[in-house]
Parts: C-alpha cells; structure tokens; sequence
C-alpha cells in the first residue's frame, strides 16, 4: 500500500477509523464519495476527501444493474483493489455485498477478511441493526474496522419493495434509534444514515458518539456521502431530492468526443505536430 512505501516526507496525512471519529468530536464535518476504479479514486484523493465508499452502487453506475443485489465478492474485491491502488490520503471503506455476511457469522468473518486481505480496503461497510450486531462484534474483534448502515438498504429492496424514504412512523424510527446504539455497542467506527427524516438523523448523531454519514438525512449528520457519478452528473438518470449536481459532465464530456469525431472525419487530427517522422 501507498502509506507504507517511501521516506513518506511528501505525503499528505493518511485518514483513518481513529481519524474521522476525532472529525465528529472536533466538530469538523468528514466528506465521503464513491469510487470504483484506479483513476477517478486518484482524482477524488488529490481533491481532498477524507473517506472513498467502494459501494456496491457499482452495481448501477459501472456494470447497469437495476439493484445492488448482483454484486459478488469478486467484483467488489476488484473494484475495491483497483481504488487502493489510486488513492494516498483517503480512508477506504468497502461495501460487504448481499449474501457476503448475513448467512453465517464464520462467512461474514471470511468475506471481512478477503476484502481486506485480498483488496487492501481499510474497513468495510454492513448494512443493517440489531440483526447483523453479533456478526459486526465478531468482525471487530478479528481487528477490521467495521461501517454501519441504516435507514434505506438498498441490498434489502426486494423486502421493503421501495425506494422511498425510511423511518417516517414513529416506530420505526424508535427502532432505528435504538439500532443506532446497538451498533455502537458491537464496535463499528461509523454509521450511514441513508433516506430517512432530517430530524430523525439529528437524534441518532446526538445519540451515539460516533460519526454518521448522511445520504438524504439532512445536514445535521456529521458527514455527507453521495456517488461520484450522480453529483458530477455523469447519471442522468437518477434525481433524488438529495441530490446536489456539482458538474454536468455527461455534456462537457459528449462535446468533446463531439470534437474528437469532428477531427477525424475532416483529418484535422492528427496533424503535422501530433505525429512521427
């Protein structure tokens, strides 16, 4: 890995679990976005973000899956493998895909353990509450870091048959506040807040004292997430409310392979400086 090769004089201060806790108790907010692959986690790292989710939303943005359900190990091990290699400073936390962790304890533990082992991630990243805390307890103490997620589970769509948002009943909210906390217990470093009412997301970060990531919770988590594809509008497809679109690259970038076809076709590219003599 990157932080351990080199006299390490020019390189900038790694992030890590310990890193982003400290963030929530100095009051500074921690930014998270995804990455999937060696050049656009280079890109998102020079930037200066603190945390890179290898999400299983690689299964929609990269390989145009309507779900994240497809996703194997194997490909989040490749995808996973494939930021590391791309990023100095950020923490790396890959996601767990669906069926990787919830049958057995032992088959979560091993899953845990390849994407650490065999892509250099720095935590990974298991959706659920109380039900996974047993498994996450065991994770933790084979010493990998462990992320939380609550609220909408997209690995759990075919249950809830719904992307809408989470947790508006008072019930369901109760629990996913005592979720919180139980997952705090198990030992993960961090918990992703995904869909559910701002002020909702607001108690479970004054709840528990570790951070929460928010992706359509309001800003009063400690850290926001978003995929790198929606808010550089790469994806036009998607337009959730929380959505900010930072860039219309899908234009910027069909202008320019525009141009591209243009010089081709009327041999303006290559020209005399643009080839060997």
């Amino acid at each position: 890995m990157s932080t351990q090769s080199g006299s390490g004089k020019n390189k900038p201060e790694k992030v890590t679990t310990q890193t982003v806790v400290e963030m929530k108790r100095s009051g500074e907010k921690i930014s998270m976005l995804t990455a999937y692959d060696f050049t656009m986690a280079g890109i998102v790292d020079r930037a200066g973000v603190d945390v890179i989710l290898v999400g299983d939303s690689a299964s929609n943005v990269m390989a145009g899956f309507d779900t994240t359900i497809p996703m194997t190990m194997d490909h989040m091990i490749y995808h996973t493998s494939c930021v590391v290699r791309g990023v100095e400073r950020a923490l790396v936390i890959a996601d767990l895909p669906f069926m990787s962790y919830q049958v057995t304890t032992k088959e979560a533990l091993k899953s845990a353990g390849r994407m650490m082992k065999e892509a250099g991630a720095h935590a990974v990243k298991l959706e659920g509450g109380r039900t996974i805390s047993d498994t996450i307890r065991k994770i933790v103490d084979a010493g990998i870091p462990v992320m939380g997620h609550l609220g909408l589970t997209p690995q759990s769509i075919y249950k809830f048959g719904t992307y809408k948002v989470r947790a508006k009943e008072e019930e369901e909210a109760k629990t996913l506040i005592e979720d919180a906390k139980i997952l705090e217990e198990a030992g993960v470093f961090s918990i992703v807040l995904e869909k559910i009412p701002a002020d909702l997301a607001a108690k479970v970060t004054e709840s528990v004292s570790i951070p929460t990531i928010g992706i359509g919770a309001g800003e009063k988590c400690d850290g926001q997430v978003l995929v790198l594809h929606d808010m550089l509008g790469l994806n036009k497809d998607f337009s959730p409310r929380f959505l900010r679109r930072y860039e219309d690259l899908d234009a910027k970038m069909n202008a320019a392979i525009s141009n591209y076809i243009r010089d081709v076709k009327d041999g303006s590219f290559p020209n005399e400086d643009e080839r060997y003599n």
